[in-house]
């Protein structure tokens, strides 16, 4: 699902416009976004918690060449998913 399928989702159990949907779909990618950058944790309950973690810089290897190469540490986002959702996938 993409996320033009999942605002038409969110507008038809919502009851709203699309646009209505859209914007609010938008709203919480963006303050999910805006938590993150700020290195803070977003815990839906039920859903799951999204939260930063942190790669340390490491030595790789190039898969054409086989020669190692210097990757840089990095910041990700990881997701871990609540006891509903984990429940739902398992059924």
């Amino acid at each position: 699902m993409r996320k033009p399928e999942l605002a038409a989702e969110i507008a038809d159990k919502a009851d709203i416009p699309l646009n209505k949907a859209n914007d609010v779909l938008s709203a919480i990618l963006d303050q999910i976004t805006n938590a993150l950058s700020r290195k803070e944790s977003v815990s839906l309950i039920g859903f799951g918690t999204f939260e930063n973690r942190h790669r340390n810089a490491r030595v790789g290897k190039n898969p054409r060449t086989g020669e190692a190469l210097q990757i840089a540490a990095s910041n990700t986002v990881g997701f871990k998913a609540g006891k509903a959702l984990k429940e739902a996938v398992n059924q």
